[in-house]
């Protein structure tokens, strides 16, 4: 377990595992250990993937809508917002991304989890992978590598977190 370190987590963390690997009615744990994990200051997400996540009719939204509203931090704050206009700036002047990856990647929360990360120190938990080569999509491994700001994927931030399911 890497104590000091802290992780702000990607939609996908959360959708993989609930349509996956870690659904609620096999793998509960999981699901204790994301909460028991926010509430000793190890994880969190951000606003935006909350809306992500929240309005399907689905136990991973209901899940969401009963975690405390700490669990989902805002990113209202300026030092957010600055760091997530250079990202954009960025992201819009990489050619090899095409035009409809860039309009995605601009209205979603890709850009503000890593402008949160970045403003926080925090590593950004996805299970996305870099691509340095992709057109069709702007990764966050890529968007964080360019930033600074360093990644995991969820395997290992559980291992990082020292989750075990017994």
């Amino acid at each position: 377990m890497t104590p000091s370190r802290r992780y702000v987590l990607d939609a996908n963390v959360f959708i993989e595992a609930h349509k996956r690997y870690y659904a609620f009615d096999i793998c509960p744990g999981f699901w204790v250990a994301l909460f028991n994990n926010h509430g000793s200051g190890r994880i969190c997400s951000i606003d935006r993937v909350r809306a992500e996540i929240v309005g399907q009719d689905d136990a991973l939204s209901n899940w969401a809508q009963g975690l405390p509203s700490s669990f989902f931090a805002g990113t209202a704050d300026s030092s957010v917002g600055g760091v997530f206009a250079n990202i954009m700036t960025w992201v819009q002047s990489q050619s090899q991304y095409l035009p409809a990856a860039k309009t995605s990647f601009a209205s979603g929360a890709d850009g503000w989890l890593v402008a949160y990360a970045k403003t926080q120190s925090l590593w950004v938990a996805t299970d996305e992978m870099a691509n340095p080569n992709i057109k069709r999509k702007v990764p966050i491994p890529n968007v964080c590598d360019a930033f600074g700001v360093d990644y995991l994927g969820s395997f290992d931030l559980l291992r990082a977190l020292g989750a075990k399911f017994r």
